[in-house]
């Protein structure tokens, strides 16, 4: 799984919300490309972009298991994850290799933006060591 995350700390480029319809339209395209060449290369499993933190909400089980929900904006929020990819590679490193291009997407004035990607094995089972 490779995890889009965003980090307001150590990002040089301004929140998507302030790029030209233009760059929005570019970094979206590129995201359907690559979306694209994984399921051509016989890669692509599922993947998704999501809403930015103050659409998120919090639920926790409250008395009787009711429902306890927090809800946006998180105005303390730095980072959140920001779309998702499942992936089924023949290697790990080939999921590394698909992270860092995906890490190139476009962003203002078309600049790489360079943003993490987590990369995370999916589990099916225990490890034997459990």
């Amino acid at each position: 799984m490779l995890l889009m995350q965003f980090s307001a700390a150590g990002t040089d480029f301004p929140p998507i919300d302030t790029w030209s319809r233009e760059e929005i339209a570019a970094h979206i395209g590129f995201m359907h490309e690559v979306n694209e060449k994984l399921a051509a290369d016989g890669e692509w499993v599922q993947g998704e972009g999501l809403g930015g933190p103050q659409q998120a909400r919090i639920v926790r089980a409250g008395a009787g298991g009711a429902p306890v929900v927090t809800e946006g904006p998180f105005a303390e929020t730095k980072e959140f994850l920001a779309g998702w990819w499942i992936v089924d590679c023949e290697t790990p490193q080939r999921a590394v290799e698909i992270a860092a291009h995906i890490s190139t997407a476009p962003g203002p004035g078309g600049r790489p933006l360079n943003m993490p990607i987590e990369v995370h094995p999916v589990m099916s089972a225990p490890t034997q060591e459990m």
